[in-house]
């Protein structure tokens, strides 16, 4: 017999089917390697179930054989097989789908063992190119007896109805979704009026609201039974905007209050659409009724804290500013208006940037943008144009406002003018200089003394290169103590404590003897820290000198750092110096005060021993470096001495 299901066929029924795809692959396939043999070996049954499938658009396969399940499909199953199509046709069905092997052969199971089933929506994992992916397919299954009535094969009707699956999916979320936002809406419930007839009806939740029995409510009452529900105060204006609301077709929203039974009021959102007839008259207004209570109720908080606040910033002497998170100015007090003299508004957005003095704006600018781009606080100094045409220095300062994930939603800022104070200030580091500059010049002097005297006398020439050196010390300290401006600050200043206390104490070298030990972590100091610093440890080695460990030759002070959470401490011991007198207190004790508790915010602690003073600081890391807060500390640690 021909290797084909048709040997009888007439020439134009060959014709025909020459057209099936899957019927040439089919009659071209080597039966012969496979476990069910050519074709002409196979029972009747099976070739007229192969017929069958053949000429059928419905996508269906043979699992022929109960050994090997051997796949043979039709142009509908192809479809279904996708990519793997027509690598998998004749191969056994564990082979071509890999992915769902355990799942075939329980099927091959079943079928060969004379059952018929149907699995609807059955999920299965197919890797179609991208990896396993989830399918949804209706199957059914039907064994196919050979001439002795086992059978020789099962027959799987294919139905892919993913699309549909994943939609009913969709929708069934749709609709959680939905009912959820109408739940979180507030939604009391429904209605729809018959404007023609004058006939509302409304669900249960809608006619308990107003005072309205359920069953009334879902046969369909005039409206006026339900106006009776709204605030007196309220009635004629919702009553108007609904009779308005009827000439054009559209949506409608009303809002009112619902006087309830006890007393208590509900404020209400009706939110419908006016339906017209083909002569644009209104026939029909559904709609929804939502509580906004609590929305009013938090409305009219926000509008009273707004209020407060806007009092409140008007009445502060500083001028005072709001910006959103990407640094758009929205907000200034009236202190502003009144002191640029400026119309309301104008310096919305970047306007603002035009009030500063030409030679600050970029300056400016680029201290704003660092801010905007890091969130750290914003702080300057710059001159803004007064109503009177001048320009006056005023202080800027801002801090962002952050939600509860850490995001800035918005920046509040405030100016100060400071204008008396900074020409007072410029003054005051004019005389500054000029006392300095004379201190320095007298040091220079007496060095110049010292060194004329070591030429007459050669025998005290390493007495006199010694006492030079410190006297140069000396000088160089001065700069640290002296009080400085930002223009007048060194310029090499010590960028940490253990280092700038080494610059103090070279005075109080004798030699290569080193006096001062020091043991613990350092700590980054800034400018605005270096000064109170400088003048505390330059008070204790003077008093040392003086009084202390550094007035005798074998004397020494042992300084030992550490950290401790959010602040640094610090240990100043004199050790081989005179016993110390509680009672000698003076200048010098003050300005250690004021410089520890008044500038750096700290707090210390004296203590008179035997063996000589011990003080111990604790000092704010904050107040050491004005970024401490904002990033975390860079601790180095040492055991050195200098």
């Amino acid at each position: 017999m021909p290797n084909t299901l048709f040997p009888a066929a007439d020439p134009e029924t060959r014709a025909s089917l020459a057209k099936n795809a899957t019927l040439n692959i089919l009659n071209s396939f080597n039966w012969g390697s496979t476990s069910i043999g050519p074709i002409a070996s196979w029972p009747e049954s099976l070739r007229g179930a192969v017929r069958t499938i053949i000429l059928s658009d419905v996508p269906m396969v043979l699992l022929a054989g109960k050994k090997d399940g051997i796949l043979i499909y039709n142009d509908g199953y192809a479809v279904f097989a996708g990519e793997r199509h027509p690598s998998i046709f004749g191969q056994p069905v564990l082979t071509a789908w890999p992915e769902v092997a355990d799942f075939n052969a329980e099927n091959m199971r079943r079928g060969f063992g004379g059952e018929s089933w149907q699995l609807t929506g059955q999920e299965l994992l197919l890797d179609r190119g991208g990896g396993p992916t989830p399918a949804y397919i209706d199957l059914s299954y039907s064994p196919v007896a050979g001439d002795d009535g086992k059978p020789v094969a099962v027959l799987a009707i294919v139905q892919e109805v993913t699309n549909s699956v994943k939609a009913g999916q969709a929708l069934e979320e749709y609709r959680e979704k939905l009912d959820l936002a109408l739940r979180a809406s507030g939604m009391v419930g429904t209605w729809d009026w018959d404007i023609v007839n004058n006939v509302v009806t409304a669900d249960e939740r809608f006619a308990a609201l107003y005072h309205v029995s359920p069953g009334r409510a879902a046969v369909g009452l005039p409206i006026e039974e339900f106006m009776g529900a709204i605030h007196p105060e309220d009635r004629q204006r919702a009553l108007s905007e609904i009779s308005a609301s009827l000439k054009d077709a559209g949506p409608v929203r009303f809002e009112y209050r619902i006087l309830n039974t006890d007393g208590s009021v509900t404020w209400v959102v009706a939110s419908g659409r006016v339906i017209t007839d083909g002569d644009g008259m209104a026939v029909r207004l559904p709609g929804v009724v939502v509580d906004i209570t609590e929305e009013r109720r938090i409305g009219q908080q926000l509008a009273e804290s707004e209020q407060r606040f806007r009092t409140l910033a008007d009445t502060m002497p500083q001028m005072v500013w709001s910006t959103l998170p990407d640094g758009y100015h929205d907000y200034y007090n009236a202190r502003w208006y009144e002191y640029t003299g400026v119309p309301e508004g104008s310096t919305d957005g970047e306007g603002w940037n035009d009030m500063f003095h030409p030679e600050d704006q970029e300056r400016a600018w680029s201290v704003w943008q660092h801010s905007l781009e890091t969130g750290e606080p914003y702080y300057i100094e710059y001159r803004l144009r007064h109503h009177s045409g001048e320009y006056r220095w005023v202080l800027g300062r801002a801090l962002p406002i952050r939600d509860a994930s850490g995001r800035i939603v918005r920046w509040f800022g405030t100016c100060t003018d400071i204008h008396e104070s900074k020409l007072a200030q410029e003054e005051r580091e004019v005389v500054a200089q000029e006392l300095s500059h004379r201190i320095k010049n007298i040091f220079a002097v007496i060095g110049g003394i010292v060194s004329l005297g070591a030429r007459s006398h050669p025998e005290a020439k390493g007495f006199a290169d010694s006492l030079r050196e410190r006297i140069f010390a000396l000088g160089k300290a001065h700069d640290f103590v002296r009080p400085h401006s930002r223009s007048s600050m060194p310029r090499s200043n010590p960028a940490s404590l253990h280092a700038l206390i080494r610059e103090l104490l070279q005075p109080y070298r004798l030699g290569d003897v080193e006096r001062v030990h020091f043991a613990g972590e350092d700590a980054p100091i800034d400018d605005g820290a270096a000064t109170p610093l400088a003048l505390l440890f330059h008070e204790l080695a003077t008093n040392a000198a003086k009084y202390g460990a550094l007035s005798r030759p074998d004397g020494r002070i042992d300084i030992t750092t550490s950290i401790d959470g959010s602040d640094y401490l610090v240990t100043w011991s004199e050790h081989g110096g005179p016993r110390p007198d509680p009672k000698a207190t003076g200048f010098g004790s003050r300005l250690i005060s004021l410089s520890v508790e008044g500038q750096l915010r700290g707090n210390m602690e004296r203590m008179f021993e035997e063996d000589g003073l011990r003080m111990e600081l604790t000092l704010p890391l904050a107040s050491l470096n004005r970024k401490a807060e904002l990033t975390q500390t860079q601790t180095v640690p040492v055991n050195q001495t200098a």
